[in-house]
This record gives structure tokens, C-alpha cells and sequence, in this order.
């Protein structure tokens, strides 16, 4: 299928440009190396080469039309779409200003721009010498995976999704960096899931201290640095537990009842009693 073709189906024949700079990459991918050894089909790459040239030129793309026309899964496509870039050394740019823009999170730009430059400083001080000159933080999944993080952070929703697709990377990917951020920067990325004591609560403390040895977690207390927090399992086991105990003792509560009533009435009920009929024999009558 030619690229003219594809580009109708994506709605970008109109864009001449665009298709002239796919048909350029696609002659480039060509002459450096045959991409059926990677897994990339003809038409996945005439695809992949349009969406790169789309990209080049800010012209919006259709993705989840393209890898339908495609034919492969989304991480099958996003895997062949960065061995393709890789190939073509081709780098698309990922600004945080428009991304701000794009989510509606203007006042996350200060923290991200601070966190990127807090991990790039944290991790070239954590690699070698000889190591550093090969590092790129040019690539637009750093700057994604930043934004996501300050937007989690800040407690606002950001579609992660779609920032997979508009940094062109895998989620495997994504995951790896959201990682290294995490361990390197979690003064700035981390978000804390501990939960805290109530004994370190200062209001209504009068509340809490109420004969504390009586109190268990069941109870609704605390608990001490002995005691474990129960699992979900558990907790669900003895609800289910105590239920079943309750429902037991109203069944034989309301059986002992009718038991009880039953005999009360056989006792106030009247027995009949069975006189025998008297009988009333008539004199005999003499004839004189």
C-alpha cells in the first residue's frame, strides 16, 4: 500500500508536506537497514514514518486509527514505532509549558521544570565518569513521566495513556522512569502512603486514652506496637463470623420462643370431660 493511500485513510493527504517528509523517512528506513528484521511490516512502517512526519510538523494524528490500519496491538506498534525512531534517529520534543496547557495543570510547570532538573543532576552524580556523555535527557518520556508524577503529587488527574501516546514510548518503559525518578527525587515525585498513628494525633487524645488496654482494633481503638493490623481477608472472615453467630443466636432465640408459647397454650387449653348419661328406668306398672 503506498503512502498516499495511508494518508487518506488517516485524513492527511490535504497536508502535502507531511506525506512528502513520511515518503523521505520511509526511503531513509529503506537504505539504513530492512525492518522485517525488527518485525515492522511495510505498511506499519509507512504508517510509523507518518506519524513521525506529522509529529515534526505539530499536525495532529490519529493514532488509535493508525495502529488499527496497522494490524498490531498498541504495545506491538509503540515497540516498532521506537525502533524506528531509534533507527532514524529521528527526536520528536515534548514541551511542559503545552502539556500544562493541554491537561489544564498551568501551576505544575515550576515543580516539574525543578524535578527534572533535581533528577538530572542526581543522576549523573550517581553515574560513572566515563558513563555520562552517553546519557540523553532529551527524550520526551523523561518530561511525561515528570508531569505525571507532580500531577499525582498535587492530587490531580492526568490521563496516563495519553501521555504514553504523545511521548511516542512503551509503558514498560514509562514504568522504568517513573521508577528511577521515584528512588532518586522522592522529596519532589514520592507521594507517602503511610498511614498515620492515632496516638500521634493530638486532638481528641482525652478520647483515645480511655482505658486503652480494653480497646482492639474490632473495638474501633488502637493498636499497640504489639499487635498487627488484620488483613482485608481476615476482616472480612470474622464479619462473616460474627454475622453467621448472630444469625445462629436469633434462630434459637425465636425457636426456644415458639417452644415456649406452644406449651403455654396445651396448658390453658379446657380438657372436655365425658360424663356417662344417667338412666332413668321407669316404674313398672301393676294391673289390679
Amino acid at each position: 500500500m503506498d503512502i498516499s493511500d495511508i494518508s487518506a485513510k488517516l485524513d492527511l493527504s490535504d497536508n502535502k508536506q507531511v506525506v512528502r517528509k513520511a515518503a523521505e523517512l520511509r526511503r531513509l528506513c529503506d537504505v539504513k537497514f530492512d525492518s522485517s528484521t525488527i518485525g515492522v511490516g511495510e505498511i506499519c512502517k509507512a504508517i510509523i514514518c507518518l506519524e513521525l512526519a506529522a509529529n515534526r510538523f505539530d499536525v495532529i494524528f490519529d493514532r488509535r486509527s493508525a495502529i488499527r490500519l496497522s494490524g498490531m496491538s498498541e504495545k506491538a506498534y509503540n515497540r516498532s514505532f521506537n525502533s524506528l525512531q531509534n533507527v532514524l534517529d529521528v527526536k520528536s520534543t515534548l514541551d511542559v509549558r503545552e502539556l500544562a496547557i493541554q491537561f489544564g495543570c498551568v501551576r505544575l510547570i515550576p515543580f516539574v521544570k525543578k524535578g527534572l532538573s533535581l533528577y538530572k543532576d542526581r543522576f549523573f552524580g550517581s553515574l560513572p565518569a566515563n558513563r555520562r556523555a552517553a546519557t540523553d535527557f532529551t527524550r520526551p518520556v523523561f518530561t511525561a513521566v515528570a508531569f505525571f508524577l507532580c500531577a499525582k503529587k498535587h492530587k490531580l488527574k492526568v490521563d496516563k495513556l495519553k501521555l504514553i501516546e504523545l511521548c511516542g514510548t512503551s509503558d514498560s518503559e514509562f514504568s522504568s522512569v517513573s521508577t528511577s525518578m521515584k528512588d532518586l527525587c522522592f522529596d519532589v515525585f514520592g507521594v507517602s502512603k503511610e498511614k498515620k498513628d492515632p496516638r500521634e494525633i493530638k486532638g481528641h487524645r482525652e478520647l483515645l486514652d480511655v482505658l486503652p488496654e480494653k480497646r482492639t482494633y474490632e473495638d474501633g481503638g488502637y493498636l499497640s506496637d504489639e499487635e498487627k493490623e488484620l488483613s482485608s481477608y481476615k476482616k472480612r472472615k470474622q464479619t462473616e463470623k460474627h454475622g453467621y453467630e448472630d444469625w445462629k443466636s436469633s434462630v434459637l432465640a425465636s425457636n426456644k420462643q415458639d417452644k415456649d408459647e406452644n406449651f403455654t397454650s396445651q396448658r390453658s387449653k379446657q380438657a372436655r370431660l365425658n360424663f356417662p348419661k344417667a338412666v332413668h328406668e321407669t316404674p313398672e306398672l301393676k294391673v289390679t
